[in-house]
């Protein structure tokens, strides 16, 4: 990594399971070089822990922002995490 690495939590609110969501942010943070996990959230959001360069995870952000086509993101909700939740050696990974 070449920057600052900066690890985040984000909750992903609105109609964001069922509409290939988790596929979506997986393929997006892999091709940023980003690691981390997705999941689906028991009460219908989306949880995505993320770790990797600050621009490349500030560019993930942006990507949660938006969503795949039949997504309909209401909020984003993001938390800072100390730099030691996220192991950064691993692949970004989507789990259940």
């Amino acid at each position: 990594m070449s920057g600052a690495l900066r690890v985040v939590e984000a909750r992903i609110r609105g109609r964001v399971q069922g509409v290939g969501f988790r596929w979506f942010v997986a393929r997006s943070a892999r091709a940023l070089g980003v690691t981390g996990w997705v999941r689906n959230a028991d009460d219908g959001e989306v949880e995505v822990r993320a770790a990797g360069d600050a621009a490349r995870v500030g560019e993930l952000l942006q990507v949660l922002r938006r969503g795949p086509p039949h997504a309909m993101v209401r909020s984003v909700e993001v938390q800072d995490l100390p730099g030691t939740m996220v192991d950064v050696n691993a692949e970004f990974e989507i789990i259940p």
